[in-house]
């Protein structure tokens, strides 16, 4: 006989293990961290063991806490993927939910979705755009593109685009003023920095660029900081200053000319885009089209060339 399961404790804690913390697993669940905080101690103490660390405010799961929680995400995607198929089956729901940043959908997502909807007609994608760039967002979505180091467990996980960093600005940008032919000329211009949320690693910063290519960083006439990274692309295409650019976000821009790169200087970052989803959700085939449209989508990505750098 199978025993009786405590399934909202077991959702709570493999919440817990994924995103590190009583407080992120409270917010994804729509619950208190009380909440969630008793259903892990009634989990423990119905299995009669330790699962978890507390230290510091963060939750590390122990070792049989980390196998309990693989077990519970690869269960219940089972589950899900199996809803999923029958919902297909009866005609009831084809969209795809697709998570990720605003900045990566408006400019590097978008604009590409035509095609996979003309290949795909019966598959509708619908955006869900969150400022969230830790853990999957459950019901939300079927899958998520995810930013940052990697290291999303219980999930099936495939880096989709590795991130370079460069300097960008509009090429009329030091033909209306001062001139950018070494960092030290960024002291007469505005910088555009886009704020990135701490989640581990070195964030993609000027200060980082210039530590890794063993620049100093002059004090800039001004600094404008946005809240998300489109904002900072279009501000740098429009001449307001010069931005830290981020290979996928600037690279059609570059392409076309609307942007190009003052230094030459290309400095791999810590972060990358990661397409994530349940661990059985690739067995749907509405979810396997999406992810193959895309790994062909970062193939087809323009790349960086010596037609970029700035002729002034």
């Amino acid at each position: 006989m199978k025993a009786n399961l405590p399934y909202a404790a077991l959702r709570t804690f493999e919440s817990v293990v994924r995103l590190q913390g009583f407080g992120r697993a409270a917010e994804e669940l729509g619950v208190t961290q009380s909440a969630v905080s008793q259903h892990v101690r009634a989990l423990e103490e119905w299995l009669g063991r330790r699962l978890i660390h507390r230290s510091g405010g963060r939750a590390q799961a122990n070792e049989d806490g980390q196998r309990l929680a693989c077990a519970i995400a690869e269960g219940f995607g089972q589950v899900a993927t199996a809803c999923e198929e029958l919902r297909a089956r009866a005609g009831e729901n084809l969209t795809i939910g697709v998570s990720c940043l605003p900045g990566f959908a408006f400019i590097w997502l978008m604009p590409r979705l035509i095609d996979f909807d003309q290949h795909h007609p019966d598959f509708p994608v619908s955006i869900l755009t969150t400022d969230a760039m830790s853990g999957f967002p459950g019901e939300k979505g079927d899958l998520a593109i995810l930013y940052g180091p990697g290291g999303f467990r219980g999930m099936h996980v495939e880096r989709l685009l590795s991130e370079r960093l460069f300097p960008v600005c509009s090429p009329g940008l030091a033909e209306k003023g001062p001139p950018i032919r070494s960092v030290a000329d960024l002291a007469s211009h505005t910088l555009l920095c886009d704020e990135v949320a701490e989640i581990g690693g070195r964030p993609p910063t000027w200060r980082y660029w210039a530590e890794e290519t063993g620049r100093t960083l002059p004090k800039p006439q001004r600094i404008r900081r946005f809240g998300q990274s489109n904002m900072v692309v279009q501000a740098a295409v429009n001449g307001y200053g010069v931005a830290l650019g981020r290979e996928p976000l600037v690279i059609d821009a570059l392409a076309d000319g609307r942007l190009v790169r003052p230094f030459p200087e290309l400095v791999p970052s810590q972060f990358s885009y990661w397409f994530v989803c349940p661990a059985e959700a690739l067995r749907v085939e509405r979810i396997r089209a999406f992810r193959d449209w895309l790994l062909h989508e970062v193939e087809r990505q323009p790349a960086i060339t010596e037609a970029s750098l700035a002729s002034w």
